[in-house]
Order: C-alpha cells, then sequence, then structure tokens
C-alpha cells in the first residue's frame, strides 16, 4: 500500500465501554436512573397525578437523551459540548492571513 494506511471508522470502539459508552456516560446515566427511583419513592403516594409522574421520570430521560449515540458524533453529549464550546470562544479564533498566495494579486503602491 506503499505507506498509506486505512484506519476504519469504528477504530476508537475498542476503548469504549460495549463499544458505545465512556465512564462518564454511564455515571451521568446512573445519577439520572438513581435520581428517579429516588423521586419515585418519595413520589409513591401521589403518583395517580399525571403532573408529579411525568416529573419524576424527567431526570431519566434526559439523561437517557445526552448518552444517547447519534451519527457522526459520540453522543448528544460530547455534540453540545462541541456546539458550546465553538460558539464559546468564537472571539478567540483568528485566522491569519499567511503563505504564497499573500503576494498574489495587484501590488501594493
Amino acid at each position: 500500500m506503499d505507506g498509506n494506511y486505512l484506519i476504519p471508522a469504528n477504530a476508537n470502539r475498542g476503548k469504549l465501554i460495549f463499544g458505545y459508552f465512556r465512564g462518564i456516560d454511564l455515571i451521568i446515566f446512573a445519577i439520572g436512573v438513581a435520581l428517579t427511583l429516588i423521586l419515585l419513592f418519595i413520589f409513591q403516594d401521589q403518583m395517580s397525578n399525571t403532573l408529579i409522574a411525568i416529573s419524576t421520570l424527567i431526570p431519566a430521560g434526559i439523561c437517557t437523551l445526552l448518552v444517547l449515540p447519534i451519527p457522526y458524533q459520540h453522543n448528544v453529549l460530547v455534540l453540545l459540548t462541541a456546539i458550546i464550546t465553538y460558539y464559546w470562544n468564537i472571539e478567540y479564533q483568528s485566522y491569519k492571513w499567511r503563505g504564497w498566495c499573500e503576494q498574489d494579486g495587484e501590488s501594493k503602491k
């Protein structure tokens, strides 16, 4: 192959738990599920109220959506982190115009 190497797209999946999750992803999911279970035990007598029933399930739902794998990104949490980092640091990104094409065009007078 003349020194050219083809790295498969899933080469880093061997470093992940179950091929999809990082340790922090499972910790976030476990905290959301644990919080939901605690809320279910606290409000078990009031589960006939739909608003309370939905409110107790929200932590597990949010944490599940955060660690949900999506195409072209690791998961929703990584995508949100990348978006926030990009837009948070937008003012610090400056690109210098240098190189061989700097002198192309009309000469300065």
